[in-house]
């Protein structure tokens, strides 16, 4: 990259292509305030991304412009202890999608004239012709014993990119620990706090019980068929989001549980607060949204996925959330939450205005 001078002072309505990995809805939604900030600071957002992380992101956005890129074709194992294996078998795949995506983002910077990047965990979504940024909260890549090794390739990817966002604080206390924490990093990395669409508001509690579910099949399926077992001993009134996103929204009343196959972004965020503890995945999306609402929850990880095991431990260990193994998990459980404290509430305020000057000039130079 380089900077050169320029005379005028930066223009408005530059067109940012946004593109999330469709791995669960986590990086969808970590997008959602990313794609409204820009629109608030007079930027023309594309959306890429494919399968229903695209879906969501079009409810959410129904006048921004879409585009779809090849799917990554992400799987879990029914067996957690084949988890790693199975991404390894799906790699060949992986590769071929990131090389297509690298092709289409090529096209894609002509035609639609297209001024900067922002990547969340899509490898292939960079350009040397644009200001390229990289979202992730993975600076070190879990996968047991081979972590060493898929975090050095992580990171050589991430210096492919112009600035990587970590959505976290940068000191102590943190919420990634060492996922988004690493020494003598030759990264260019910008630590912008907690992402979340979601904002606190004092309601009166509606659900005494809130489960979401999200994420790769089979293991969602897994997770709702034992979920919807266990609550039938539960006495309180719940709310049940499948996470599956569908052309239309079905709700359905089963006793003391309602259940809805998926909820946008308002009714979500209505149901979060009006509920007093959830039942989630221990995604860190998710996390990042119990800490800004203020809500205390029980974790039960993906199995075999070693980051969500990772951070369930890691809070576990702190004192904040308590969780389970999926095998494990009897709604009894949930008495536990009580002798945990609680996710630190945050409620800060994105520097956007700072951050999207990577695609401005800074001090009479522009990027070239």
């Amino acid at each position: 990259m380089k900077w050169v001078h320029k005379m005028n002072i930066y223009s408005n309505n530059k067109t940012i292509l946004i593109a999330p990995l469709n791995w669960g809805l986590g990086h969808a939604t970590r997008c959602i305030p990313i794609i409204k900030a820009l629109q608030e600071n007079n930027y023309i957002p594309i959306i890429a991304s494919d399968g229903i992380a695209l879906e969501l992101l079009r409810k959410e956005f129904p006048y921004v412009k879409t585009l779809k890129l090849p799917s990554y074709q992400i799987e879990y194992a029914k067996n957690s202890k084949n988890f790693k294996w199975k991404l390894l078998k799906n790699l060949p795949n992986m590769i071929e999608a990131i090389w297509k995506e690298k092709k289409k983002v090529k096209r894609w910077i002509k035609k639609y004239d297209i001024d900067g990047i922002i990547s969340d965990n899509r490898l292939g979504v960079f350009s040397k012709k644009v200001p390229s940024i990289f979202i992730t909260h993975q600076l070190n890549v879990m996968t047991g014993n081979t972590t060493w090794l898929t975090s050095k390739l992580h990171q050589n990817i991430i210096k492919k990119f112009d600035e990587c966002w970590v959505p976290d604080f940068g000191d102590s206390p943190n919420l990634t620990g060492k996922l988004g924490h690493i020494k003598n990093a030759d990264l260019l990395l910008r630590y912008i706090g907690p992402l979340s669409r979601m904002k606190k508001k004092i309601m009166p509690i509606q659900f005494d019980l809130m489960i979401i579910l999200s994420g790769p099949e089979p293991q969602r399926g897994l997770l709702e068929k034992k979920l919807k077992a266990e609550i039938v001993r539960y006495k309180g009134t719940v709310i049940f989001i499948k996470g599956i996103i569908e052309n239309e929204q079905i709700k359905e009343q089963i006793g003391n549980v309602t259940y809805y196959n998926f909820m946008n972004t308002r009714q979500l965020e209505q149901t979060f607060n009006e509920s007093e503890i959830v039942l989630c995945r221990s995604g860190y999306t998710t996390i990042m949204d119990l800490a800004k609402l203020d809500k205390k929850a029980f974790f039960i990880p993906t199995p075999g996925q070693y980051e969500q095991e990772y951070l369930a431990e890691k809070l576990k260990k702190e004192g904040l959330v308590p969780y389970a193994k999926q095998d494990d998990f009897k709604i009894e459980n949930l008495l536990e939450i009580e002798n945990y404290k609680g996710l630190p509430h945050f409620d800060i305020q994105n520097d956007w205005f700072s951050m999207f000057d990577v695609f401005e000039e800074i001090n009479g130079l522009v990027y070239i």
